[in-house]
């Protein structure tokens, strides 16, 4: 069977690296050193996959902007603290590799800093598969176009062949916006309800699933 895809464009955190829980405990923290309210994990949950200013804004929008350089130390201490402890997915280095060897071109879109995915990059032992990747501080943060519009032309890979991969309602959103192609994962940050109203081509349970979509349809 031809292929129907040439690119397929990986979000980071949640969908390929088990990231969620550390992430909101990291945005709940911060917010408690600064005698802030602290969101409910479903709130902190819901800005995973932004950039990190405007995500730490969404979960303190009260904080004055003089003081937000603060909070923004405050996160990186309580997430750096304990990333070196966060694991892929089960399956995830497997199915990236298996891409890999098919002849999937393979890129990375995130709301991470270049130094965080650079970091992740390394410590996963994945850079090797990727031929480019994106980061929120290099681009407009998601739903915003650019990162795959970037990647796309980087590549020389048309929207019609490219497919993006995300477990929030942003990555679904920015493909949309970049005329793209999605797939869900619902073992990440945000409810399976809200990403099945953006209709993307399937929403996969686990790692598993996700992995035997590809390998029929993609």
């Amino acid at each position: 069977m031809a292929k129907r895809f040439d690119l397929i464009v990986f979000d980071w955190d949640g969908t390929l690296l088990d990231s969620t829980g550390a992430i909101v405990r990291a945005v709940q923290a911060s917010c408690r050193d600064l005698g802030l309210p602290e969101p409910s994990a479903q709130h902190a949950s819901y800005v995973i996959g932004l950039g990190l200013a405007e995500a730490l804004r969404h979960s303190a929008p009260d904080l004055s902007e003089d003081r937000f350089p603060e909070m923004i130390e405050r996160y990186k201490h309580h997430y750096l603290s304990r990333d070196h402890e966060l694991t892929l997915f089960d399956g995830a280095a497997e199915l990236i590799a298996e891409l890999h060897a098919t002849g999937f071109t393979l890129a990375v879109a995130t709301g991470k800093s270049r130094r965080g995915l650079d970091r992740a990059l390394l410590n996963s032992g994945l850079g090797p598969y990727f031929s480019a990747t994106r980061c929120a501080d290099e681009c407009f943060s998601k739903p915003h176009p650019q990162m795959l519009e970037e990647l796309m032309e980087e590549l020389s890979i048309d929207p019609e062949r490219t497919l993006m991969i995300g477990d929030t309602t942003h990555d679904l959103q920015m493909a949309i916006n970049a005329g793209v192609s999605a797939l869900a994962v619902e073992y990440g940050a945000h409810p399976s309800s809200q990403l099945a109203a953006l209709n993307p081509l399937a929403c996969a349970r686990n790692v598993d699933e996700l992995a035997e979509w590809l390998r029929g349809f993609a």
